[in-house]
């Protein structure tokens, strides 16, 4: 048997995530029904990264294991047969044991915020039409780069066994009328993203100040984070590997 990796993007609405789930449609369960099509078998898919419903990803991987070459034009076959919002950009042959969750070295996500009603991007970021002090919104992004332990901004009801994310990057940019933020981390908890983009949201807003913002996280009680930002102005942009990995 040979290992594939598939590289792929998709528009996360109407989608109830990325892992296959019971009773759902998610963006495995498209990718793997699109290719027993093809194959004329059932292939089983290892994902990379986990994305919640109405997340979007420039950039995601599976896995999966083959006893033929692939050739090129399969990938023009599957996005024959995929919805509109998935495309598949690559298939990879990789070595028999890589995995393309357990060997990414870190994740990249952006989220989009837009302060002026706009229907072209109402499905696609957040629409917050309030005013934000952006210095503010910066400052708390720079505080998160001095801690590791991200309790508060974790859902309820992980699998995980410890909270520890080294985060490498994380700051704010202005884009014509959006603001966006950028994180990196080598892991991210579930709703991680969303929790920092909503409490930070508060502290732009001057709701919260940066002390209590510093007291959010060492408190380690996502009770007192703010995960109420919509997933559709979340993007997986990167998910990162050793260098040289893929070829």
């Amino acid at each position: 048997m040979e290992r594939y990796f598939i590289e792929i993007a998709y528009k996360g609405a109407g989608y109830a995530g990325f892992q296959i789930q019971d009773n759902a449609v998610t963006i495995q369960s498209e990718v793997q029904k699109a290719m027993a099509v093809l194959f004329k078998q059932d292939i089983l898919l290892t994902g990379s990264s986990r994305t919640d419903a109405e997340v979007n990803a420039l950039q995601n991987f599976f896995h999966f294991d083959f006893d033929q070459p692939i050739p090129e034009r399969y990938i023009y076959n599957l996005n024959a047969i995929l919805p509109p919002a998935i495309v598949i950009s690559r298939i990879i042959p990789v070595q028999v044991n890589a995995h393309c969750r357990f060997d990414a070295i870190g994740r990249e996500y952006m989220y989009y915020v837009y302060k002026t009603k706009n229907p072209f991007l109402s499905d696609r970021a957040y629409y917050f039409p309030y005013t934000i002090d952006f210095d503010r919104l910066q400052e708390a992004a720079s505080v998160i780069l001095q801690y590791t332990d991200f309790t508060s901004f974790s859902k309820r009801n992980t699998q995980v066994k410890n909270f520890i994310c080294r985060v490498q990057e994380s700051r704010w940019k202005m884009v014509n009328d959006h603001v966006v933020y950028h994180v990196q981390a080598n892991r991210f908890l579930r709703g991680m993203v969303r929790g920092l983009v909503g409490t930070m949201l508060q502290v732009g807003r001057g709701k919260t100040d940066i002390n209590a913002f510093r007291k959010i996280i060492e408190d380690r009680d996502c009770s007192k984070a703010n995960f109420a930002v919509p997933g559709h102005g979340l993007f997986l942009t990167r998910v990162n590997y050793p260098p040289g990995y893929l070829k």
